[in-house]
């Protein structure tokens, strides 16, 4: 028997690599990516092996170094580093997936960096491992601009919401646009085909709460009978200018449900775009 394995005949393992420029110099780029990781990666409820007890994202320098998630009783080894060559590369193998994840910055000039991230599968269990891949794009540059402006990422508050909508992601885009919630990765350009798997993450205000926006329960047979009533489960949103608020809403079509009124609080009432019923205040001013 021959038990000899042909390469032209085995499947080829899978890759993925992704690129995105940014308005920081190279040796910035590097350090951001490796020394402020803990900024830079999400902090919402799926972004850690455990997000419940997690208390830190950290890179351990140098080519023996290590990617950690840091909990109170210990730490979590997600990678070892295998090539650590500041400010141009740094590469690692995971610990907890067989991927290997390379990074390439490359300066363009006038304070510009391509970072290009390669993720290859060492075998043909590559699990969750190309999540380096896919979300470094899209939160890398979200917090270079948080840091250039000053802003730090709040945590996360201790009441956040699930949504579910026909359309999420047409839903999630029309949210930011009229009602001006942030998304904290890209919003998908088609809809997803999986319901039960949906999550797109938009974070009200200065960043504490979080709306989570997911499919439908029974997938599309269930649109026959959405919306369900629109006065039921109205979220409810401080925010710092009503005024301001309620004139960008408006001008945006928004269906406004009830106008600017006062009853303790004030407050106006809109329809998004699948009829659900939103209620924005007025935040009271800080207490010193």
């Amino acid at each position: 028997m021959n038990d000899s394995h042909d390469p032209e005949t085995e499947p080829a393992l899978p890759s993925m690599t992704e690129t995105v420029d940014v308005d920081v110099d190279q040796a910035t780029a590097f350090d951001v990516f490796t020394h402020e990781f803990d900024h830079w990666w999400g902090n919402g409820p799926i972004d850690a092996w455990d997000s419940s007890r997690v208390i830190e994202h950290r890179f351990e320098p140098g080519p023996s170094g290590r990617l950690v998630e840091v909990y109170p009783d210990g730490e979590l080894e997600l990678g070892r580093i295998v090539i650590w060559d500041p400010p141009s590369r740094v590469a690692w193998t995971s610990s907890v997936d067989d991927v290997r994840t390379e990074v390439t910055f490359e300066a363009l000039g006038e304070g510009a960096t391509r970072v290009t991230v390669v993720g290859t599968a060492t075998s043909p269990n590559a699990g969750e491992g190309f999540s380096f891949v896919t979300m470094t794009p899209q939160w890398l540059p979200r917090y270079l601009d948080r840091r250039a402006a000053g802003r730090v990422r709040p945590e996360l508050g201790p009441l956040n919401i699930v949504l579910r909508y026909r359309t999420p992601a047409a839903t999630a885009r029309w949210l930011r646009d009229a009602f001006g919630f942030e998304s904290t990765g890209d919003i998908p350009a088609e809809e997803p085909t999986d319901p039960n798997h949906t999550w797109i993450e938009l974070r009200v205000g200065s960043g504490e709460g979080a709306v989570i926006l997911w499919g439908l329960e029974g997938g599309p047979e269930a649109s026959a009978h959405w919306p369900a009533r629109s006065t039921d489960h109205v979220p409810w949103v401080f925010v710092d200018d009503l005024g301001a608020h309620f004139a960008h809403a408006r001008g945006s079509g928004v269906e406004i449900v009830a106008p600017i009124t006062q009853h303790g609080y004030r407050s106006y009432t809109a329809a998004d775009c699948e009829g659900r019923h939103w209620l924005f205040a007025q935040a009271p001013p800080p207490r010193h």
